[in-house]
């Protein structure tokens, strides 16, 4: 085993991986058997397993350049440093015609629940 530091997290995340395998073996062990009785196997798992999140790519390509650099810096290596962001889009602003527009038919349609409310 690497001479990293076993902190709490990676010991449970390590736990919660052999679990899994253990319960993939287990159907897997199951399915043999019933090829060797002839009965269909039954599926006996002792939890649901949730559906997976999906990331997109680039979420998944900055989750692995973090997870590079944690490693780097465990190693004593050089942390190489994060690429610039890039700008954000300016925010968009609003015409003072439109924003007119918008005020007119606000009137007209609050004169036009008045009206109805009488």
């Amino acid at each position: 085993m690497p001479t990293a530091k076993l902190t709490k997290e990676i010991i449970e995340a390590a736990i919660d991986g052999f679990q899994a395998q253990k319960a993939r073996i287990d159907v897997q062990i199951a399915e043999l058997r019933a090829m060797l009785s002839g009965e269909p196997a039954a599926t006996t798992t002792t939890e649901a397993k949730p559906g997976r999140r999906k990331f997109s790519a680039a979420a998944k390509k900055r989750m692995r350049e973090a997870q590079q650099a944690r490693w780097a810096k465990v190693r004593g290596e050089a942390v190489a440093e994060a690429p610039a962001k890039p700008a954000a889009r300016p925010k968009r602003k609003m015409s003072a015609a439109g924003r007119a527009n918008i005020v007119a038919a606000l009137k007209k349609r609050w004169a036009a629940k008045k009206a109805a409310k009488k």
